[in-house]
Order: structure tokens, then sequence, then C-alpha cells
């Protein structure tokens, strides 16, 4: 079996990178794409190949030779790479090898495991195209599959246009395997005449499309099961390296703090509602996506009155974020320097907007007659209920007699996991009262579900911390897609609460899961949509854990080791689905640090 890898192209989507290294010399989890190509290949005894080099050409050639030497490959240069295309470069191979063995196709810009590349050297058929399932994200030509494999439609990236349908698509690896009869004579003549004759701009899979169409191929579908991934931008290198670099991942996602949507795992360090939106909700924006994209959000005025609806409040205290993250530069701005009164331990900006905060402690529940007494040496007082890592839960009523007690006092009061448990925001309250000492600061991402539309609120009349608001928010605020959220869901109050209800459930089952675990030493108490768990193991041993659980299961865990100091190990876990609450169960058991 001959290989033919085509690595003329300059790589323009991979620029700046590009400038000054080939596309296949980039660096990744170790090593390069290309010399994972070669090494993949020479391990399944591939040893024959003809590589077509364009751009940078003398650079790629001479890191071949050096790094395998061992291997015979015969260099075709394309001299027109920066005019031309792969048909034309495949052209180029096809005449200038001999044909005498069956022909593996491979693009220079594919990392794939070796299993992957065992996979389509050992198949059965005579031509085969390793394809996976479709997912947004992936770019590129997609087929369609009959039932006994045979690809049955070639669609090229100009073919798919904003309706049409990926569902039952799967996306080619631009890996194949062709018979050298069907090769040397009709593929490549094909080939020779349109890349001559027609257009050498164009593309082999519309050329092997159409084979397929006039039944003169057929080409049957390899379904791969192993991790591959294709670089044709720099954000690529990073799932890249996710993929391939187990040892890094979980500083990958820590580091990040997000955009985890090329990074598949299942997540249970980011807290948020998995019952919500709904898929009606979601139907809805996608439907509504156009017209949001192309238009301006609203004024801050009409995003507060759009949030006072849900909220069912007045308008002129309510004050819409880009994220409650918004609030703490301009709180430490009014408040600093303040003495102030925080929760520990806690996450979130409290620490940094107070530094030197006196603190009361929380250890599962807090003493509330402390927390009272501690109030007259403090200006500021924060309480987040509940609370964020233990979940503790204060009384709503209790909340509001202290801030009623001290009208000199400022009250933060952070509801941003409220709805989870079972007391009732006190919001309506303050209202009522005109209480103008207390700021309610809530996270929406949390409890509706939607992290990646940054949505919170401050709810307040304090005269000073409103001035700020409005004089330090720019004019757009909020985007159209996260404003249209907030007017689409009014109707579906109903589902909403229901979501809250099913996390409820679904905590208290994940809790009795979890302490039948071995290494959980205590499940805490939680009102929020997370739990809390001490382990039997200290801090070191924990975060050993919480590394074999991203290398080998692709499960990503909070560890709140740090906000302790007793000598235990703790991991602060979401509620998700139960089928992955139980997994997780069972991995904890099974993986030791």
């Amino acid at each position: 079996m001959k290989a033919i890898i085509l690595a003329a192209g300059v790589g323009r989507r991979m620029r700046p990178l590009t400038n000054q290294t080939h596309k296949t010399l980039l660096p990744i989890a170790g090593t390069t794409i290309l010399s994972r190509l070669l090494g993949s290949l020479r391990d399944c005894g591939v040893r024959d190949i003809c590589m077509v080099t364009g751009y940078r050409s003398e650079e790629l050639t001479r890191a071949v030779k050096d790094q395998f030497p061992d291997l015979n490959v015969e260099f075709v240069h394309n001299p027109q790479y920066e005019v031309t295309n792969n048909v034309f470069s495949m052209a180029l191979a096809l005449e200038s090898i001999s044909i005498d063995d069956h022909i593996l196709l491979i693009e220079s810009d594919l990392i794939v495991d070796p299993r992957v590349m065992e996979q389509i050297v050992h198949t059965r058929h005579d031509n085969a195209a390793l394809v996976d399932h479709y997912h947004p994200g992936l770019d590129g030509t997609v087929v369609s599959v009959a039932s006994n494999d045979a690809i049955t439609q070639v669609f090229p990236s100009y073919l798919q246009d904003d309706k049409f349908d990926f569902s039952d698509k799967y996306k080619t690896l631009n890996i194949y395997r062709f018979d050298k009869d069907f090769t040397r004579s009709t593929f490549r003549q094909l080939l020779s005449f349109y890349s001559r004759s027609i257009d050498a701009s164009g593309y082999y899979e519309l050329l092997l499309g159409v084979l397929i169409y006039m039944r003169a191929a057929t080409v049957y579908a390899e379904h791969v099961h192993h991790p591959w991934a294709e670089v044709d931008d720099p954000n690529d290198l990073m799932s890249a390296e996710f993929e391939f670099n187990p040892s890094t991942r979980r500083s990958t996602l820590e580091h990040a703090w997000g955009g985890y949507w090329n990074m598949p795992h299942l997540d249970f360090a980011f807290i948020r509602n998995t019952y919500f939106p709904t898929p009606a909700i979601t139907a809805e924006l996608r439907a509504n996506l156009g017209a949001l994209l192309y238009n301006y959000g609203s004024s801050q005025a009409i995003l507060n009155r759009k949030l006072s609806y849900f909220e069912s409040c007045d308008e002129s205290n309510i004050f819409l974020l880009n994220g409650a993250s918004q609030a703490f530069p301009i709180l430490r701005g009014v408040l600093a320097g303040a003495r102030a009164l925080i929760p520990t331990p806690t996450f979130g900006e409290y620490p940094r907007i107070f530094p030197d905060a006196t603190t009361y402690s929380d250890t599962g529940s807090i003493d509330f007659a402390a927390l009272r007494a501690a109030t007259l040496d403090a200006e500021v007082i924060v309480i987040v209920n509940p609370n964020n890592p233990t979940g503790t839960v204060v009384r709503s009523d209790d909340v509001i007699e202290l801030a009623a007690a001290h009208p000199d006092r400022v009250f933060i009061v952070d509801e941003s996991f409220i709805d989870f448990s079972d007391e009732p925001t006190i919001l309506p309250e303050v209202e009522k009262r005109g209480m103008d000492n207390v700021i309610i600061l809530k996270s929406m991402s949390k409890c509706l579900g939607v992290p990646g539309l940054r949505l919170g609120y401050v709810y307040t009349s304090h005269p000073e911390v409103q001035k700020r608001l409005w004089s330090e928010t720019p004019i757009w605020n909020v985007n159209s897609i996260a404003e249209n959220f907030l007017e689409v869901i009014l109707k579906h109050r109903t589902a909403l609460e229901d979501s809250f209800r099913r996390i409820r459930s679904d905590r208290a089952a994940f809790a009795a899961r979890l302490e039948e675990v071995p290494v959980v030493e205590r499940v805490y108490a939680s009102g929020g949509d997370f739990l809390l768990v001490r382990l039997r193991t200290g801090p070191a041993e924990t975060e050993r854990l919480a590394d074999r659980l991203m290398e080998e299961h692709f499960v990503h865990v909070k560890d709140a080791s740090d906000k302790f100091d007793d000598g235990h190990g703790y991991l602060r876990l979401a509620v998700r689905h139960p089928e992955d609450n139980n997994q997780l169960c069972d991995l904890l058991t099974t993986t030791g640090p």
C-alpha cells in the first residue's frame, strides 16, 4: 500500500502561525502534525509515501528526511500551489508515481489516533472513506451514507447553505483508501482531465461525488470511533491539544475559564441549570437569530424594564448587567475601605473587593446569632445565600430582619442560587420596605442555564450604587440575543419552576449516591445546584484525583480544597442529569487519586 499526503497548501487560515512555519510542522501535544501522520503510517506498515509539496517545500522536505530516514518518501512539487487546489496536487501525484498498489490519500492537516490509521489501512472495502458523525464546528465536505455504509452523496462546503440539513450527514476525515485499478484508470484520468482542462482550483471531493452519483464508483464509509482532529485555523490547535494531550486537559480548561464548546467533556465544575432553557425556547431563539445578529440591543432603561417584567419589580431599582461580575468593580469603587464582614469559605469577588474583611464561619451551617453580633463592628455585610461552595442556606426572613435592624449598614445579599433552595428571594420585601441599605446581586446564568449569554443584575435603591451603575455602564451593555432571551422566557415561567424542582430532586438523589462512595467522608446539605463533598484524602491526593478524572475519563470536577485549611480534600460538584451524576459516583468509586 502507498500513501499520498497532500501538503502543498499555504495554510492561509492558520496565519499568522504559518508565516514562518509549514502547517504540518506546528507543535501539538509534544510533536508535530507531520510526525504523527508519518509515525502512524510507519506503525501500520506503510513505508512508500508520495508527498506533494508547495509552500515552504524545502523546510518540509528537510523535516521528513531528518525525522524519517527509514521511509521511502517521494516528493512531488506543485509549483502552482498558490493558485491551485487539492485536485491539481492529487493529479500531479497520480501522474508521478507508479500505481502498483492500493492508495491511501491523506490530507496533511489531520491529527488522528493511531487506531484510526489502522482502521483505514485494514478496511475490507476496496474504496473507503473515514467518516464521523457531523457536529457543529466541523468544516468541509460531508456525505450521506446508506444503510449498507455505501456513500450516496458528497456535499462540498459550497453546497452547504444556511438551510442545509446536517442532521443525517457524516463528516469526512479526508483520509481515503482507493483500489489500485480504480485509481490508475477512472480516478487518475478524471483528475488529470479536470485539473488541466477545466478547473485547477477545484477539489477532488467534487469529482469523487460525481463518480458516486453516476455509479461509476462505490465508496464505503468507515466509521471512526477513536480521537481525531482537523486543524484548519489557530483555534483548532487548542482543541487538538486538549484531545491529544491528556496531561494538560484540566489545566487548559481552568486557564480558559470557558470557551469549552470545542473541548468535549463532562463538566461538574461550572454550575448551571441543566433543565433550562427548554427545547422550545432554544428553537425560538434559533428562529430569531438572523434578526438578532443584524440589530443593536436596546438602551439600558429598556433593558431594565424588560428585566423588571421577569422579576416583577420596580424598574427604577433593578439594573441588568452583562453578567453579575460586572457589578464587582462598581461595588469596589463605592465601598472601598469600608469595614466588611464576609463569609468563609466563599467563592466570588468578595475577598478581592474587601481584602481586609473580617470573616464569619460557614461550616455547613451559619451561626446567625454570631453573625448578628459581628454586624455591630462592620459597615458592609456580605451574605451569600446559598453560599458557594458549601451550599449553606439562611432564612430569608432572618436576612431581612438583620438588614432592617441596621439601616446604617450596607448589606450585599448574593442570591445567585436562591431558586434552587426552599427559601424565597428577599427582593419583594426589600422593595416593599424601601430598604436602600440592601444591594441584591444575582448571576442569572446559574438559574437560567445560559452562562454564555452573561446575564445578571443588581437590585437596589442605594443612591450611590445606582449613580455609579448608570455612569459606568456602556450604552449597549447586553447583546440582542440575551435581550431576546429575557423576552422569550416570560412565556415559560412554569417550565422554569419545574426545572428548579427537578434540580432539587436530582440533588437529593446525587447526595445519597455520593454518601455511598468510599472516598467521600461527608456530603454537605446544599440549597444550590451543586454539592460540596469532603473526601477521606488530603488536598494533594484530591488534586491527583481531579487530574485522573480528566485525563482518563474527560470528566472535570472543581477542586475546592484551597478553600479549607483542615487537611482534607474537597470537591464542589455541579448537579447534572441523573445519568451523569451516577456516572461520576461510579468513577469516584473506581478511580483512585
